[in-house]
């Protein structure tokens, strides 16, 4: 039975500036660029939130609806040393530690004594006293249910400050700790397929679970197995000690030059499959997806199309590179090399450079938020309760 640890470091960048000037404490303000021109909010304080503040809102948006908003400028290096320090006291525990974002990683402890809860408190309390920073833990049998974790522990939080949240999930409970979350919570669904999702009434991870897989294959193909086997909790996905992999692609070079429609549509459908295969053997999705070109003569073009969401799926990245073959090959000109290539590469959960925000993952935390919010008033405030009260409960027994 693994042992895996989520940790987030809970609104590092404004934790951080907080340590630098602690007049910050308590207030409303925003990492980030001018209001005058295209800045977005990078992270925000917790007062800032109860006014509608959230990462990768127009920073022109956030001074409206927070008028007392204060605006600090990034500071880059700072977050890098305690990004960095952070890294070395998880890696005192593990050398399992697989970084995702500046302020995020998953740490495997499955073959430490203890249970993995113990050293997620341990961790936490080593963050605040070492560092003075916040963070907030997932503890699971897998990277997919840790993570998830994570986000329902920070949601539920009943604070109006930080939430330093340990979720844990027991072993053999992780289908029933997903089924009443809803489907944007899973790895794999972003919009448009959460769309598809609702036209087939499925709106909780427990629906997609519940669901036939075969109708899932017929209506998503591959993929639909994947949220089938996702939304029951199962994930074999290893820590990745480092992500150095940028692309991944596969060309041929024809022994006679060819313009002929099916033969070059097969060998993109061959080209992506191969592709999409060695994505998921790195757990990785892409974001973008380029078709190289040889004609006859050896000139070589490149084209690149960025998709609306990254993925690992065969048939989407197939899709793309038809795309900008029909884009760039005209009057049937003789072809001498195709290739189809994908760049972006990140992890299923996240991985965000250090100023690449995605205004979806505020999204998916405000409907995670939202959706908890319907699970206490229907079954009652304990439906979701964090780690520190499973160990007075066992007292009390």
């Amino acid at each position: 039975m693994r042992k895996i640890l989520h940790l987030d470091l809970d609104a590092f960048f404004c934790a951080v500036e907080e340590l630098h000037d602690p007049s910050l404490r308590g207030k409303p303000f925003a990492v980030g660029g001018s209001p005058q021109g295209r800045g977005v909010v990078a992270s925000c304080s917790y007062a800032a939130r109860k006014f509608g503040v959230h990462s990768a809102m127009p920073m022109s948006r956030a001074v409206r609806i927070c008028p007392d908003l204060q605006i600090v400028r990034h500071s880059y290096r700072n977050y890098v040393e305690y990004s960095c320090k952070a890294r070395a006291i998880m890696q005192s525990y593990s050398e399992l530690v697989q970084a995702i974002s500046i302020d995020e990683a998953f740490i495997e402890v499955t073959d430490l004594p203890k249970d993995a809860v113990e050293y997620a408190r341990d961790m936490q309390a080593r963050i605040r006293d070492e560092l003075g920073l916040p963070s907030s833990l997932g503890v699971a049998t897998n990277k997919l249910v840790a993570k998830i974790a994570t986000n329902v522990g920070k949601a539920s939080s009943q604070t109006n400050t930080y939430p330093n949240a340990i979720q844990v999930v027991p072993p053999g409970e992780e289908a029933a700790f997903l089924a009443p979350l809803p489907t944007e919570a899973l790895w794999g669904v972003g919009p448009k397929t959460a769309e598809k999702l609702a036209e087939l009434r499925l709106h909780t991870i427990g629906d997609i679970a519940a669901y036939p897989l075969a109708e899932l294959e017929r209506r998503f193909g591959e993929h639909g197995r994947a949220l089938h086997r996702r939304a029951q909790g199962i994930d074999n996905s290893p820590i990745h000690l480092s992500h150095e992999t940028k692309s991944v692609s596969q060309e041929v070079t024809y022994r006679e030059d060819t313009n002929n429609p099916r033969q070059l549509r097969e060998t993109l459908k061959k080209q992506s499959l191969s592709v999409s295969q060695r994505l998921k053997k790195l757990e990785l999705f892409a974001k973008s997806v380029q078709l190289k070109l040889r004609w006859s003569d050896f000139t070589t073009i490149t084209r690149q199309l960025t998709l609306q969401e990254a993925t690992d799926q065969a048939d989407l990245i197939e899709h793309a590179a038809n795309k900008l073959l029909d884009q760039n090959w005209k009057n049937r000109r003789l072809i001498r090399l195709i290739g189809v290539g994908v760049h972006g590469l990140e992890p299923p959960s996240r991985q965000m450079s250090l100023w690449d925000w995605d205004p979806r993952e505020s999204a998916k935390q405000d409907q995670l938020e939202q959706a908890l919010k319907l699970l206490n008033q229907r079954f009652g405030p304990d439906v979701v309760r964090h780690a520190s009260e499973l160990k007075a409960d066992r007292h009390a027994q």
